[in-house]
């Protein structure tokens, strides 16, 4: 009877360790949270979530193992780690070889800040979107309506980045237009500039003299039917990437047409009578 009642009250005294436990990492939670939106409101950058998520993870963690050597025993379970196999360890540490690499790569990102949160990114394997947040193990990138692209720390470390808007507040687009061998260049970049001057949505931005002008349409490449006119577009983060690349081609290709300038695209010419004569051959 005497041992029953002493298992009741270990029992009820592990429920209630654990239940202390979970209350301590419940507010540890809620303290970091609070903590880290005070941070986010003068510095919104990558590290700060980052770090914050990072150590919701070793609250949660360091809490669970506190609960669990309440039951155990704390020199239990790091008896159980330590003297465990070879082969158990070599599992484990293959097991979680990739959310190492996800949680360096995060910590590299974070110190470096190749990116920040709102600029516009693109990755070598042609990925384009807004950085939207960052946890230890990937970044969110958002593409175009709901399009979400969830990308490794790890993979994204090691890759080659254009960042749009690096080191500004605003964004920047770079569009390409396919004008007629023969158009008048001069014309051409007179034309292009003008509409994206209009455009309500792009913005100038300040060059190295002081001075705010919209950067400049250059002519940039020989294509196989076209040449290729370039400009570097920039506008403000609060207006979404697909309206002004909406505006700005809309406007651009009813200038170009209503100025009888060609814009090439691909096409099949059938010769129909070559067609028949073998036919009838």
């Amino acid at each position: 009877m005497k041992q029953n009642a002493e298992n009741e009250w270990n029992i009820m005294g592990i429920v209630i360790d654990i239940a202390v436990v979970v209350l301590v990492a419940w507010l540890l939670l809620k303290l970091n949270k609070y903590i880290f939106r005070k941070m986010r409101e003068k510095n919104n950058g990558l590290y700060v979530m980052f770090f914050k998520r990072v150590l919701d993870v070793v609250i949660v963690v360091g809490c669970g193992v506190v609960a669990v050597s309440s039951y155990f025993g704390l020199e239990s379970i790091w008896r159980t780690i330590l003297g465990g196999t070879a082969i158990t360890t070599a599992v484990l540490t293959f097991a979680a070889q990739d959310v190492i690499k996800d949680v360096l790569g995060g910590l590299m990102i974070s110190v470096n800040k190749p990116f920040e949160v709102g600029n516009r990114i693109e990755l070598e394997d042609g990925t384009v979107g807004v950085v939207e947040g960052m946890t230890p193990r990937h970044v969110v990138l958002a593409g175009v309506d709901t399009l979400k692209h969830v990308v490794p720390n790890s993979k994204l470390n090691t890759m080659r980045i254009i960042n749009y808007s690096y080191l500004r507040e605003d964004r920047a687009i770079t569009f390409r237009f396919p004008v007629g061998y023969y158009s008048d260049m001069e014309l051409v970049k007179r034309i292009i500039a003008k509409e994206i001057e209009d455009s309500p949505l792009t913005k100038p931005i300040k060059q190295k003299n002081g001075v705010e002008a919209y950067p400049p349409v250059r002519f940039m490449e020989f294509a196989d039917s076209a040449l290729i006119m370039c400009v570097t577009v920039y506008y403000d983060s609060g207006n979404p990437t697909e309206n002004v690349k909406d505006d700005v081609n809309t406007r651009v290709r009813e200038a170009l047409l209503a100025n009888n300038i060609e814009i090439p695209y691909l096409h099949i010419v059938v010769n129909e009578e070559r067609s028949k004569s073998d036919n009838h051959e």
